[in-house]
């Protein structure tokens, strides 16, 4: 992976998750309590060994480019590695970065500068963990100019994707944009190929490419002009992707064992976290015993910038009528600085600095760092945005139409507030 350079796009405006993304852009978005949803696709160009990595903000970028810059400051200058963070520079003309393929195309001297054999083209939006180094091998066994991960899709769900035509050996013959009627995988009717955004060029076909033309984007206008000029495969991901894990159990004294290293069970798993309700579900799948997607491996972290918080810490308190009400996590993910103070927490995700009062209970919600929750506040299914102050017996998540007239409610009945929102209401 020595000449992969890795391009990743982190300008993302994110309006379907407003208002999270009021101030930040969409790679921004905190996930899993301590990252950033652009530490994914980071740490899995580290985990493949990929240490050149160009990365393109655009909108509000303020809060990703500090959190770069105070936690990925680890590459090695003397051998060749780093992380620019390559802002609009309007180096081509007078304009911002007009798509995926203007945004290379505007940056293009300082990428030929680094003399590379392969160009990694990836999102900094997306959930999931990825073995680069098998996408290459994958691409170079294949001869191919150009490689598009594809995840296999469900029929019925492939109309909200750019689908993927094949032939037999996987090679794009081609593209439906969110079609109603999705091509399916020859032989297999009911499985469509679903486009993750995610490519592999051979350098000198992509510099080529956006030299002799200005077309935009990647999926939607460069790729499929070029299916008869170029050899374009589609890499089934989740057929190939395999990330090897250390898988841990408890053995029959109680004491923790280590099992061989095995294919991880999340190796196929990957979102697209294009609105709040996939925001919502990509938190979700984080908790629990077995978790969809786990963030504890040993052989593929996941790396960010650890903030400057005490340890987690629970109370036990007097209740109402004196009985003790004991601080309790269950099934959760709860980062540094949250004081859960006699309330009950569920299957949830709590960022950093947030307080959980006397008699609270949280099931199956995200709640963003420092909010304070106050006394037998009850939320369910919900989305608490960063510095929200829940005032005492607040009841969030039980009643739709009240929901509905206070905060802002997803399709599927997630419920997402703000400290705007009590402000208003006060």
């Amino acid at each position: 992976m020595k000449n992969v350079v890795a391009l990743i796009m982190a300008g993302g405006k994110g309006e379907r998750l407003m208002p999270l993304t009021k101030s930040r852009s969409k790679p921004a978005i905190p996930f899993g309590g301590i990252y950033l949803l652009a530490d994914l696709s980071l740490s899995n160009c580290i985990n493949s060994e990929v240490y050149k990595i160009f990365i393109l903000p655009q909108y509000k970028s303020q809060t990703l480019i500090q959190h770069l810059e105070s936690g990925w400051n680890i590459f090695s200058q003397a051998l060749g590695h780093f992380l620019r963070i390559v802002p609009p520079q309007m180096m081509t003309g007078d304009k911002w970065y007009q798509g995926t393929a203007d945004s290379i195309r505007q940056n293009l001297l300082m990428i030929e500068a680094e003399k590379p054999s392969h160009l990694l083209i990836l999102s900094a939006d997306h959930v999931y963990k990825m073995n680069y180094a098998s996408f290459k091998h994958y691409h170079d066994s294949c001869n191919s100019d150009v490689t598009i991960a594809v995840i296999e899709t469900p029929k019925s769900e492939a109309k909200e994707y750019g689908v993927l035509q094949v032939d037999s050996d996987f090679r794009v013959t081609g593209f439906q944009e969110k079609p109603k009627n999705p091509a399916p995988i020859p032989g297999q009717p009911n499985i469509c190929l679903a486009s993750m955004g995610i490519y592999i060029f051979s350098a000198p076909v992509l510099i080529d490419l956006l030299k002799k033309s200005d077309l935009p984007d990647f999926g939607k206008d460069i790729l499929p002009s070029i299916l008869k000029s170029h050899k374009v495969m589609a890499y089934p991901y989740r057929k190939e992707n395999r990330i090897e894990e250390v898988v841990f159990f408890t053995d029959e004294e109680g004491s923790r064992a280590e099992k061989p290293v095995e294919v991880a069970p999340d190796s196929g798993y990957w979102r697209d976290v294009g609105n709040l309700d996939a925001y919502w579900n990509a938190n979700m799948d984080l908790t629990g015993q077995t978790p969809y997607f786990n963030l504890y491996g040993v052989r593929w972290p996941m790396r960010t910038a650890q903030r400057q918080f005490p340890p987690v810490k629970t109370l036990s308190v007097s209740g109402t009528e004196g009985q003790a009400l004991h601080g309790l996590a269950r099934d959760s993910l709860v980062s540094h600085g949250c004081v859960i103070g006699g309330g009950l927490v569920r299957n949830s995700v709590l960022s950093y600095n947030v307080s959980i009062h006397r008699g609270a209970e949280i099931d199956e919600s995200v709640i963003m760092e420092n909010v304070d929750v106050g006394r037998f506040c009850q939320i369910k299914k919900a989305i608490i945005s960063d510095g929200t102050k829940i005032p005492a017996r607040t009841v969030i998540g039980f009643d739709p139409k009240s929901d509905r007239r206070r905060f802002s409610v997803t399709a599927r009945g997630i419920v997402v507030v703000t400290k705007e929102d009590f402000e208003k209401n006060i």
